[in-house]
């Protein structure tokens, strides 16, 4: 079995969230969940390309199981993809239904993963519940603004009105846990005031599913561009993963289309050696 390891997310060509990426096996759901362990990663992407159509299709997961959708993933896989064939749109195939992306392989070497993640569905949460997570966070009273948006699973926005009080967050992973599990929610997201040129802080934390703080989370990215589009803001940047060591910047952009919000998000990514000797793909 080969297995990748992709930085996923990189910023200015450092850190980034290590994801490992391989093609896919007939493998039990116990040897998934094995593989993120393995190799040091909160996350695996399975891999399956359709030759004859030059379609892909994707599964993910977590030490805890599979997941329906993973942004970051997605950009890992798309890596992968534009470092084997270079340039070039894709379609693919996950759990949650097919998606537009496209590989890209810069002229000096930089390898870069776009995709549109679909529509975004917001709601907001009911008190007991929003509570329920608030507590967990160590966040005190109510959180205006917050609400729950939908992309493959559910999770909670939470806006915080500057980077720093996003870094102090210390939650208690046990007590979000349970929150989550009682609301059904894949995870919190919480993230800083947009400054004028739409950058931001925010950190993901999703112990639901072994994953107490994810480095990088595209795909809850891609939620809160689509809840701020509404304040107007054509593009966001995106900052995690300093807490963890590993800085991580995810950008989006906002095409206007006749049902909605079209959200784009991606980033760059860089193929490394994987621990125990797992060989990168040599580029075509």
């Amino acid at each position: 079995m080969t297995v990748t390891i992709v930085r996923a997310c990189l910023r200015d060509g450092r850190g980034g969230s290590p994801t490992a990426v391989l093609d896919d096996l007939p493998l039990t759901d116990d040897e998934r969940r094995a593989v993120p362990a393995r190799t040091g990663a909160s996350h695996a992407v399975f891999l399956s390309a359709d030759e004859a159509t030059g379609a892909v299709s994707l599964r993910f997961c977590t030490a805890a199981g599979e997941l329906p959708g993973c942004g970051h993933g997605t950009v890992a896989a798309l890596a992968v993809l534009a470092a084997r064939t270079g340039t070039r749109d894709v379609t693919l195939s996950t759990r949650t239904g097919t998606l537009q992306g496209r590989a890209v392989r810069h002229a000096n070497g930089v390898l870069e993963g776009w995709f549109a993640p679909g529509p975004v569905h917001l709601r907001t949460l009911t008190g007991d519940e929003l509570d329920d997570a608030l507590a967990a966070l160590g966040l005190p009273g109510n959180a205006p603004g917050a609400v729950v948006a939908s992309l493959g699973r559910p999770r909670l926005l939470v806006p915080l009105p500057t980077r720093s009080a996003v870094a102090a967050l210390t939650p208690d992973l046990d007590r979000l846990r349970a929150a989550c599990d009682r609301s059904a929610l894949l995870g919190c997201y919480l993230y800083s005031a947009p400054t004028p040129d739409g950058r931001v802080t925010a950190r993901m934390f999703a112990p639901s599913i072994g994953v107490p703080e994810d480095i990088a989370n595209a795909n809850s990215t891609a939620c809160l561009a689509a809840h701020l589009a509404s304040e107007g803001l054509p593009a966001l940047t995106v900052d995690m993963g300093d807490r963890l060591g590993a800085p991580a910047t995810i950008r989006t952009a906002v095409r206007r289309a006749g049902n909605g919000p079209r959200i784009l998000v991606g980033g760059t990514a860089e193929i490394t050696v994987g621990p125990g000797g797992f060989p990168a793909p040599s580029p075509a």
